[in-house]
């Protein structure tokens, strides 16, 4: 037994050490580390269980044949909770996905749906392997199949870490949130030598694929950070609002943050005139516990707010519009993203809290070419078809069908708050005006005069919150500083709310 036991040792050293002594300096110097270290520091100490440590690639037109085939698959704990991972080894045939390879992941994310626990995949190769042929290619498309059928049932996280490109790619963009590194994390369809050749563009690998570049303008990548390590930090605080599965509430945490306190500084917030921006994060910091808010694409669709927080220690989903940004209005981008967030916080059972200050959707030709009706209405039909909590607090303009669309009573809405300063409208008082006192205004002695005071008629009339309460539109108008308790005291009712949709294959949301 003492020599079996030897010699598993040495296959186990082996596999430690899978990669080259040079490739591993590579990867250090790159300011990157290796597959197991990252594993290391994303799980609990110790508590990492590795599978097939001693699987080997089966081609044979491949010189060596070392231990893992360039994959690190297994399971353990963040923050005492189990998770399944796998973290593609770069000094490994670079990272390149072959059959066994492929076969490791499978198994692994199979484990993961099987057990109810969330998927976290660290991305780090070159692609297919080209050795390996069609058979690579094929194993993408086992890896693609399990990530559409997991999603909604297991949370899915990807890290991208270094390269990530061609087909390999839609492994990441079908999970529900990806992670990127400034300067050494890249994804690309195709790399700056095609575009070149085909479109005559000249780019470099960071303008088309970098970290910022998906941040700022594809709406690819969610979180951004500036290395592995925060990166990672990242993913384990993500962790920590998102339940294991999709038939688990979100894991409390008390905070020690008293929900019952009032929140007077979002008064002082809001501006004198209606025209003037304020910061909606101001305001929804003020009113989570601990000011804490982990925000959701925080540099695409600016917008348009979004992220998780707690109240009360129970995590919620926020979605807010945000004045300091196109005024808040809800564009392409936009819609996109808050479709995204509002349907992921439905699969995983994180209740909605929607902060409400929109005047409206974008005007012009580039949102309407572009196609501004059908991707609002992925806004539109997220919230519709949301089951779990949903609370709207109104602060300022509530303005057409972008109010509706902000999870406005009408399309389903449990619980519906406003402040003294919203205003309900079907368009703002100068527009109003110019509408229905066209032939007035035409025929007045002065037309300007006249004109400010049916502006002011009808603001005093109309951008109020008055007839959206005695009409039940809201179910209350509150005192700004109590929003906090009134939140608090919301979400705990609505814990208990169930409502199933009507049985059916799926809905066709309008893509």
């Amino acid at each position: 037994m003492q020599e079996r036991l030897a010699d598993l040792q040495a296959r186990r050293e082996a596999a430690y050490s899978a990669g080259p002594p040079h490739a591993v300096e590579r990867q250090h110097a790159r300011g990157k580390m290796t597959a197991r270290e990252r594993v290391d520091y994303l799980l609990d100490d110790g508590s990492f269980e590795e599978l097939d440590m001693f699987a080997r690639a089966r081609s044979a037109d491949l010189a060596t044949k070392p231990y893992t085939d360039g994959v690190i698959t297994g399971f353990g704990t963040v923050d005492g909770r189990k998770v399944c991972v796998f973290s593609q080894d770069f000094t490994v045939f670079g990272g390149a996905l072959g059959e066994v390879y492929a076969e490791k992941i499978q198994k692994v994310m199979d484990l993961a749906a099987k057990v109810g626990v969330p998927m976290v995949g660290l991305n780090d190769g070159g692609g297919a392997r080209i050795q390996e042929g069609v058979v690579s290619l094929a194993m993408y498309g086992e890896i693609f199949l399990r990530n559409v059928r997991a999603s909604g049932v297991v949370p899915q996280i990807s890290v991208i870490l270094g390269p990530c490109a061609g087909g390999a790619v839609y492994s990441p963009a079908m999970t529900d949130f990806i992670f990127m590194v400034r300067e050494t994390s890249h994804m690309a369809i195709t790399g700056p030598d095609v575009v070149k050749s085909v479109t005559g563009e000249d780019v470099t690998l960071e303008e088309l694929g970098g970290a910022m570049t998906h941040a700022t303008k594809s709406g690819v990548a969610a979180y951004v950070s500036a290395d592995e390590k925060a990166c990672l930090d990242d993913v384990r605080y993500l962790l920590s609002f998102l339940p294991a599965n999709n038939l688990e509430p979100p894991p409390y945490f008390a905070t020690g943050d008293d929900p019952a306190r009032r929140v007077p500084e979002v008064i002082d917030l809001m501006p004198a005139s209606a025209n003037q921006a304020y910061d909606m994060k101001k305001v929804v910091a003020a009113v989570v516990d601990d000011g804490e808010f982990f925000e959701y694409f925080q540099h695409w669709a600016m917008n348009i707010v979004c992220g998780f927080a707690r109240i009360d220690g129970h995590p919620v989903g926020i979605v807010g519009n945000q004045p300091q940004v196109l005024a808040g209005s809800l564009d392409i981008d936009s819609s996109e993203k808050g479709a995204r967030f509002v349907r992921t916080c439905d699969a995983f059972n994180i209740p909605l809290v929607t902060f409400v200050d929109v005047p409206g959707f974008l005007p012009g030709t580039d949102q309407e070419y572009g196609g501004i009706i059908r991707h609002g209405a992925k806004l539109l039909y997220a919230y519709c078809e949301a089951t779990v909590p949903r609370v709207q607090i109104v602060t300022r303009k509530a303005y057409g069908g972008a109010y509706v669309v902000m999870n406005s009573r009408s399309i389903g809405c449990d619980l519906a708050f406003a402040w003294p300063s919203a205003e309900f409208a079907v368009m703002a008082g100068q527009g109003a005006v110019e509408i229905l006192y066209k032939r007035e205004l035409a025929d007045a002695d002065d037309p300007v005069k006249r004109k400010a005071e049916l502006v002011e008629e009808y603001t005093d009339k109309y951008v109020n919150p008055w007839e959206a309460a005695e009409r039940g539109y809201v179910d209350d108008v509150i005192d700004p500083a109590d929003t906090r308790l009134i939140l608090a005291r919301s979400l705990d009712l609505l814990r208990s709310k169930r409502e199933e949709l009507p049985k059916r294959k799926h809905g066709n949301v309008p893509l």
